[in-house]
């Protein structure tokens, strides 16, 4: 899937500003970048078009031998994170360039990706939002799973059956979400509506198509 390059940030957290008539809206305030591009992938060498880029920058004792070495050999301090973006074309980036939030603009809409909260291992009704059994007349059966599979025939659970098991912790993407403000001194993206995970999660920001 080829996308345009985006720039990877920490949620700070959610707030609310107030617009030009007044109107309450619910915003989440982002600390993005700035970003370096520390590598370029190219059709010829590696078989695609892409842009890898850093964020966060740590000592030498963070990172092991391989990851220091990649960097060095761009001459580039160490960085905490790497991300990869497919893109169409790569004549516009050159290896130590940098990125900010300048990239983006107001009112433009932007996919935003990162971990959901993890919230352990949940039962059904608050994993899949099962109905529960009755809580009265003698019933045994209040948040019990029940029946999970057939008979003789097929004798077996079927893959993917809705079951109890780990909630939250998982990759997903915001679509859509309305650049309402940016301080490009500060580094501080502000995008309508919420994000994956609590403050301090890391982020992936892209254009929307």
């Amino acid at each position: 899937m080829v996308m345009g390059v985006g720039l990877l940030g920490n949620k700070i957290g959610m707030t609310q500003i107030f617009d030009e008539s007044g109107n309450i809206i619910p915003v989440t305030i982002l600390k993005v970048g700035p970003c370096v591009v520390t590598q370029i992938k190219t059709m010829a060498k590696d078989g695609y078009d892409g842009i890898q880029v850093g964020y966060n920058n740590v000592s030498n004792k963070s990172l092991n031998q391989p990851q220091l070495g990649h960097l060095q050999k761009s001459n580039i301090k160490p960085l905490k994170y790497l991300k990869e973006f497919r893109v169409v074309k790569n004549d516009d980036f050159e290896i130590g360039q940098v990125l900010t939030v300048d990239k983006f603009s107001l009112g433009q809409l932007v996919n935003i990706q990162g971990k959901t909260i993890g919230k352990g291992f949940a039962g059904l009704q608050k994993r899949h939002n099962f109905t529960r059994g009755p809580m009265t007349h003698g019933s045994k059966n209040h948040r019990a799973p029940g029946s999970i599979g057939m008979g003789t025939t097929p004798g077996r659970v079927l893959p993917g059956k809705k079951m109890a098991g780990q909630l939250g912790n998982k990759i997903t993407t915001v679509k859509k979400l309305k650049v309402i403000q940016f301080n490009l001194q500060e580094n501080i993206l502000i995008v309508k509506g919420s994000v994956p995970g609590k403050p301090g999660n890391l982020l992936s920001i892209v254009s929307s198509k």
